[in-house]
């Protein structure tokens, strides 16, 4: 008898050949990029650095196409980005010492938001590694320490021989349910050294799958057929996982309404009878997620965001569906199902049973109302203009990226993302300067639409070096720009909290002047005129920047009283 894994895949005459006869002149630098290309890797984002010259002297043997970026944490953005985006693991390629641990706030964002990101860092030569000082440049005393709280794996090289075999193990744990930066460290003269070792001519790394436990299907499905006011919470993980059409087919079946999270946003149509959108922070939201008898979340923690500050306290029965077993019932007692939020909801669709509820859709209107008479009387309507403006201006295809600004704030709530993984911030960590060059990743990820980048004038002072990167790689990028003199949110807290705000207000260069100087095209708009500016900068191929000088204003939050 012969079980499949008896099977040895044999090589063939040319793959024997190669084998016998490798080329001349190949290090441990190319055993990286062979085993990236083997892999299905075509596109890798980093910096170069001196311990790290091994794997760049490999790029220029190789097909890979590289994106260098100014910045460490700003290549991590654009890596989270191009995961995001194709779903694949983005190759990210560091050097050692502060190259590497400047991409920490970047990989904590890919964590938090499930992003496959394969970061590949270099090390001082292997006689440093373990602990002791020799006094390298750049050396640690355990620089994968500095990433293991961090990223899903650690995987530190000490041969040649290690290199396919340790990339592979990572990237098949970056697309594992749940997805994740992993890290990979290889040695200067590991890097450097001459090989034998034959050409990597391909890869074997498959993500292994995580389906539900059919017995808590079967429960949740029972326990959705009867309720007799089911409601559903999609989450990030449903956009990860490929799943909103299930979700969509599932809420149908059962005329279960539906709200999306900041992470899940477009996982469910905004216009559905059945959407309650993402007014997720809102109080006549959370009251009427607490009074379903069924709630069934899928791919979220109902972390700080998406229970309205933990202010949310269900009464009913929780079913919650989450690949990351950290989160499951990490926040509220459920009936938890660690699965991937595709499958999972494919045991459901196979198993429950179609519920009738005509008050469905009257329910979810009626809340939507609330919503929306909550925020008419706040006087906001500068806020929600500029936000009308930027969605009429965007085509519906385009992704669009976000930094940790107001009118971010305001879209989590109230942005039509259009469709699953076309919008994207940074609230999963919650760090500044997250737009601009993870649209950039976006844009190498897809150069046949364009990419929005919305960034305050405090988060785009992170990210100005990269307008060279994107002028570098004609990326197809527009960068908008919102500038209120300082950190805008932050001011909103200091001066409620405190009466008086500290350390919030900026000086800033001429955003539109430095542009230019980059080779950027640039130009101030007004609230009235940005639709059609941005419009016209989104259509021209190539970078731009359109700078919109204005001081946005939060809603009011509902959690604090």
């Amino acid at each position: 008898m012969t079980h499949d894994h008896d099977l040895v895949l044999r090589p063939t005459p040319a793959q024997t050949e190669a084998a016998l006869n490798p080329p001349p002149g190949r290090t441990g630098g190319d055993l990286v990029v062979e085993t990236l290309a083997g892999l299905g890797a075509t596109t890798v984002f980093g910096l170069p650095g001196q311990h790290a010259l091994g794997m760049f002297d490999a790029l220029r043997r190789s097909d890979l196409r590289y994106l260098g970026l100014r910045v460490e944490n700003n290549a991590g953005f654009a890596a989270d980005a191009y995961g995001r985006i194709t779903g694949e693991a983005a190759p990210l390629l560091l050097s050692t010492g502060p190259g590497a641990l400047t991409s920490l706030a970047a990989l904590q964002e890919s964590a938090a938001a499930s992003a496959p990101v394969l970061a590949i860092s270099s090390q001082v030569p292997t006689a440093g590694l373990g602990g002791g000082r020799r006094g390298y440049l750049h050396e640690l005393p355990d620089q994968a320490a500095s990433f293991r709280g961090v990223v899903k794996s650690v995987h530190t090289v000490r041969t040649q021989s290690q290199i396919p075999s340790a990339i592979e193990a990572a990237w098949t744990s970056a697309l594992t349910a749940p997805h994740g930066p992993v890290w990979v460290e290889i040695p200067q003269d590991v890097l450097l050294a001459e090989t034998a070792i034959p050409v990597v001519t391909g890869g074997d790394a498959f993500p292994e799958e995580l389906p539900p436990r059919p017995e808590l299907t079967a429960v949740a499905a029972d326990l959705l057929s009867k309720a007799a006011r089911p409601a559903i919470i999609a989450g990030g993980g449903v956009v990860r996982a490929d799943a909103s059409g299930k979700l969509r087919q599932l809420a149908e079946l059962i005329r279960a309404p539906v709200v999306t999270t900041p992470g899940g946003k477009g996982a469910f149509p905004w216009t559905h009878p059945l959407s309650l959108q993402s007014w997720i922070e809102d109080r006549h939201t959370t009251d009427f997620l607490e009074d379903a008898d069924v709630l069934l979340v899928v791919g979220s923690g109902l972390g700080e965001l998406s229970s309205n500050y933990h202010t949310f306290k269900p009464r009913g029965r929780v079913v919650q569906i989450e690949a990351d077993l950290g989160k499951l019932e990490s926040n509220h007692p459920a009936l938890g199902i660690h699965a991937d939020a595709r499958l999972a909801l494919q045991a459901l669709l196979e198993t429950v049973s179609e519920r009738q509820d005509p008050g469905a859709e009257e329910r979810v209107r009626e809340v939507l109302a609330k919503v929306a008479d909550r925020i008419a009387a706040q006087e906001l309507t500068l806020e929600q203009d500029v936000l009308a403006s930027v969605r009429r201006a965007l085509p519906a295809s385009s992704p669009s990226f976000w930094d940790m600004t107001i009118l971010a704030y305001w879209a989590w709530s109230a942005f039509d993302a259009k469709g699953p993984n076309h919008m994207h911030s940074a609230q999963g960590a919650g760090g500044l300067g997250y737009a601009f060059p993870a649209a950039l990743g976006a844009a190498a990820a897809d150069p046949t639409r364009p990419v929005l980048a919305v960034s305050g004038d405090g988060g785009a002072l992170y990210s100005i070096a990269e307008l060279a990167t994107a002028r570098q790689y004609d990326l197809n990028v527009t960068w908008l720009i919102v500038d209120d003199g300082g950190y805008g949110i932050l001011r909103e807290y200091m001066n409620d909290a405190f009466g008086e705000a500290t350390a919030t207000e900026l000086t800033r260069p001429d955003y539109v002047a430095l542009a230019e100087s980059f080779g950027v095209p640039g130009v101030r708009t007004t609230p009235e005129t940005l639709e059609q500016d941005l419009a016209k900068a989104l259509a021209a191929p190539g970078p731009s920047v359109v700078l919109l000088p204005a001081v946005l204003r939060m809603f009011a939050p509902t959690h604090l009283g």
